[in-house]
Parts: C-alpha cells; sequence; structure tokens
C-alpha cells in the first residue's frame, strides 16, 4: 500500500472517514454488479439552489476519497425524481397562474413556466445539470419519469407488488390512524387527467403486476404496476430506488434522518443492502431560516458566482457539513480568503496533513498554486478607500505593491479583483457609514499622519503594522482593537477591516496621509 494510501486510512478529514465505510462493504469481496455506486437526489419542484450543488460536491469528494483507498470502480448517479406531482407553485418562476392548472401532474407533464424546455420538470433538470457541468463533475444523470418508463424499474416494481403487505407494514407503523385508512405504497398516475393519485388502492394483484383503485371520480381503474403507470410513494421510493441501483452511499439533509429505517427497511425486503448514509446539516438564510427551492430564498450558485470563485463555494461547502451555517453574501468574502489561505499551505505540508487541507478535496491531485499576493478582503477595502470604479484601478494599486503581478501572470487576482469590485459595488459601498473621529481619536490619527511623512522604513506590511500599534499604544488605547475600530469607522466606513500595516503598503503612503487628513476634515462624512 502506497504512502498516500496508509494516509488516507488514519485521516479524520470527514471524506475519508465515509469512504472507509464504504470500503468496509466489500472487505470480503467486490461488488457483484462491478462498481460502487454514489447517489445523489434532487427533487425538481423548483429551482436548483445551491444547497442542490452542495450535496453533490461533497458526494463527489466521498466518492474521490474511495478512489485513494480503493481500485474498485466508481460511479455517481444523480436521480431526479421528476416523476412527482407539482404539490405548489413555486414563489420563484413567472406564469404561475398557468403552473395553478397543473397541480398534481407530474413535474415532466407540467408546462414549463419558462417557455423553454418540454416541461417544467425538464426545465429543472437542465438547470441542474448545466451548473454541475459548470463544475466539471463526473456524474451520470437519471430521471424518474425515464426509469419508471423505460422498464429498468420494472423488476422492482413487480416486487414490491409480490411483497406489498410486507412493504406496508414498514409504512404503516410510521403513519397515524387516520392516515393508515388510505395509504398505499402505490401511486397511480390516472390515464386522462395525467395527475399522481394519493388514494386507497382497493386491490393488488402480484401474479398479474396491476392495482385497482377507484380515482377521485368513483371510477374503477385497473393499471400495470410497471411502465410508468405507477410510482412509488417518496418515502419507498427511496429504498426501492436503493435496491434496483444497489446504492452503496447516500448523503441527505438532517430532515431525512428520521426516515433512514424506513428507507433502509423498504431496501431489505426487496432484495437490496442499504447503503451508506451520511446526513448533513442544512443551509440558512441571512435570517436563520432553511433554504428553499421554492421559495428561492438564500444564495443561489449564479449569484455566488457573481463575486467568487467557483472554488470559493466547493470550500464553503467543504467545511463542517454537520454544522447549520448561514449561507449569505457575507461569508464570501471569508471563504475566498481561507481558500487561497489553505492553498499557501498545502505546498509545504506533508501527505497527511495535505489530506486533511480542504484543497485536496476540491481539486484531488492537481492542487494548484495560489496567485493571490493581495487578499479579497483587502481588494475590498482597496476598492471602498480608493473609491474604484474598475478592475484597472485596483490593478494600479496592485502593481505598486507587487511589480511582478499582472492580470495575464496572475489570473486568480484578476478574477478576485473583478469579484471584489462587484462585490464592493453591490454591499459595502451601500452600507458605508462614516463618522468622525473622538478628540483622542483625532490625534491619535494626526500623530499618524505626521510619522507616515517622516518615514523612511521599509514600505512593509509589518513594519507599517508595528508603526500603527506603536501609535494606537502612545495614545493610550485599551484595548488596542478600539485604535483598529477607530480607524476603520473613520476611513473606511465600516466597522472591521485588515491588517492597517498591509493596508498602506498596497493603498500608498501619500494615499493614506491624504485618506487620513480627508477623514479629520470631515469630507468623508456628511456629520461635519
Amino acid at each position: 500500500m502506497s504512502e498516500l494510501r496508509d494516509a488516507a486510512m488514519n485521516s479524520k478529514a470527514w471524506p475519508f472517514e465515509e469512504a472507509r465505510r464504504v470500503l468496509k462493504r466489500y472487505e470480503n469481496a467486490p461488488p457483484e454488479k462491478g462498481y460502487v455506486l454514489f447517489e445523489t437526489g434532487y427533487g425538481p419542484s423548483g429551482l436548483p439552489h445551491i444547497g442542490t450543488f452542495g450535496e453533490v460536491l461533497r458526494t463527489t469528494m466521498v466518492r474521490r476519497a474511495f478512489e485513494v483507498l480503493s481500485d474498485i470502480p466508481t460511479k455517481l448517479i444523480c436521480f431526479s425524481d421528476d416523476l412527482d406531482g407539482l404539490r405548489k407553485v413555486p414563489d420563484n418562476v413567472p406564469n404561475p397562474e398557468m403552473l395553478a392548472d397543473h397541480l398534481q401532474r407530474p413535474l415532466t407533464s407540467v408546462p414549463d413556466p419558462f417557455g423553454e424546455y418540454e416541461s417544467f420538470g425538464h426545465h429543472n433538470n437542465a438547470m441542474l445539470r448545466r451548473f454541475l457541468d459548470t463544475f466539471g463533475f463526473d456524474y451520470e444523470f437519471y430521471s424518474a419519469r425515464d426509469f419508471y418508463r423505460s422498464g429498468r424499474f420494472d423488476a422492482t416494481l413487480l416486487l414490491a407488488a409480490e411483497r406489498y403487505d410486507d412493504l406496508m407494514k414498514v409504512m404503516l407503523k410510521s403513519l397515524r390512524d387516520e392516515r393508515q385508512q388510505t395509504y398505499s405504497i402505490f401511486l397511480p398516475i390516472h390515464p386522462e387527467t395525467g395527475r399522481v393519485l394519493y388514494v386507497p388502492i382497493k386491490h393488488v394483484d402480484a401474479a398479474n403486476g396491476t392495482v385497482t383503485f377507484d380515482d377521485e371520480d368513483g371510477r374503477e381503474w385497473t393499471l400495470p404496476v410497471t411502465g410508468g403507470n405507477v410510482k412509488f410513494q417518496w418515502k419507498p421510493d427511496f429504498g426501492a430506488r436503493w435496491a434496483a441501483l444497489g446504492v452503496d452511499w447516500e448523503s441527505y439533509g438532517k430532515e431525512h434522518a428520521p426516515n433512514t429505517a424506513i428507507y433502509s427497511a423498504i431496501c431489505s425486503r426487496l432484495g437490496g443492502r442499504p447503503p451508506e448514509v451520511f446526513t448533513y446539516e442544512l443551509f440558512l438564510d441571512d435570517q436563520g431560516q432553511k433554504i428553499s427551492k421554492s421559495k428561492g430564498n438564500g444564495l443561489s450558485i449564479d449569484e455566488w458566482l457573481t463575486y467568487a470563485s467557483t472554488e470559493s463555494l466547493s470550500y464553503f461547502m467543504y467545511l463542517k457539513p454537520k454544522t447549520a451555517k448561514r449561507m449569505h453574501f457575507d461569508v464570501i468574502p471569508k471563504a475566498m480568503d481561507e481558500y487561497h489561505q489553505q492553498l499557501r499551505a498545502y505546498a509545504d505540508q506533508d501527505t497527511a496533513q495535505r489530506l486533511a487541507n480542504p484543497v485536496f478535496h476540491i481539486h484531488g491531485h492537481n492542487v494548484p498554486a495560489s496567485n493571490m499576493v493581495v487578499s479579497f478582503g483587502m481588494l475590498l477595502n482597496l476598492a471602498s478607500a480608493a473609491g474604484a470604479e474598475d478592475k484597472e484601478a485596483l490593478w494600479g494599486f496592485i502593481r505598486r505593491y507587487a511589480p511582478e503581478a499582472r492580470p495575464e501572470t496572475h489570473p486568480d487576482l484578476d478574477q478576485a479583483a473583478g469579484f471584489a469590485l462587484r462585490y464592493y459595488q453591490d454591499f459595502v459601498k451601500p452600507q458605508k457609514v462614516f463618522r468622525l473621529p473622538t478628540d483622542q481619536e483625532r490625534a491619535a490619527m494626526e500623530d499618524l499622519a505626521t510619522r507616515l511623512k517622516g518615514y523612511d522604513g521599509p514600505v512593509e506590511d509589518e513594519a507599517l503594522q508595528t508603526l500603527v500599534f506603536s501609535v494606537g499604544k502612545d495614545h493610550g488605547f485599551d484595548p488596542l482593537r478600539d485604535w483598529f475600530k477607530a480607524l476603520y469607522e473613520v476611513l473606511l466606513g465600516a466597522s472591521q477591516g485588515p491588517r492597517f500595516g498591509g493596508f498602506i503598503a498596497l493603498f500608498g503612503m501619500t494615499e493614506t496621509i491624504t485618506l487620513i487628513e480627508a477623514a479629520l476634515a470631515g469630507e468623508l462624512t456628511t456629520d461635519a
């Protein structure tokens, strides 16, 4: 076993912990199907949101970790439950009144409100694939509609008809008495209206593979369970899909966790082996509410990529998947900078440390170098202090700070400068609130400007940070963070900011002096 595999077998990084659980399933013999199957599900009742992307990304990370541990081939399936009935009209789509006429019809039979695809389900599936393809995921897309209609699910559906009573026992134990009276694991799709019917099943004919029921008008129908005429209720569908495909690992949000035992029992009774399951915490919006496809709250994938790199999003998704995290615009700068910090650390790490580094799980064996000689947070503050309106203005400061840097040689920095400019214009600039300094702060800032005018030391981050630090100390700031907070609020219009010595080195000595003098003259605030 190689050094890499040895280290992976002992790594505490969560993808390796999950991969070892999958590997243990086949410690005695490889899978009969010839590969290990990772699955992720998608409910296309609304536009794909950032949590959907995170689910596929995390599954990919576990798959990649497994491939370090084992030579068994792997597959990743993204399964869309697009045969599900439209339960309500989403809040974030056009033509909602048109959708209201198609409630309870399968999503792939509901017209596309955007007018671009065969159906609403097809539209949302295409949106999902577009995003996943943008990130370069290696996956196979499965449509429930095609899976049911093509016959690939027929053997499992027929077995479910044969073992109907046994499967119903599993489900009925989890239902209230009233619901038990009408519940069936099968949902027929009406031959005339095309609606998914939640009606009692009068008879299941295992020998002929049919179900008999009365529709909502009291008419009796008998349909085969095969060929897309009938679908499973969503809980039995989970377990049946596991059995039919031979799923080895699947992740889902904690709201599914209470149902894991049900999914597993259905899978077992249909002759399958339940997969290893990973439950993650949910993403929250800025109000602490769960991100929802139908509400469209929280960040979308497109919104994140307007202000930050794809890799920073992947980094955010990697972190503490079992901890609920707010996912709003204010998390973006931190994710950008921490991602590049990890890139820089990777180059000097040993094998074990690299396997614990998030960038390995983002990039695999092809971790790039970081050319971010200026942090994203610093770029934001630079844009704020300079009132930058275009990227070239930022590059004027960057080139002076790092003469070797050029957009063509530092593409990640160039990209980040564009992101920072957009982020500043949309989120920082509207929130800037300058204030006048107190008497103590004014005296200290006048002193700082004087010392900068007479400074003849190196124009470097640490040297200038020491100078700023000494000014605050000499003027009696205790704690010293109050001094730095004053600099941010008076000079940058924000309550927090960068290491100020680094900011001076980047912004320029003369420019910083001018900024201080403008603030002391009341030119940055309307309070004067």
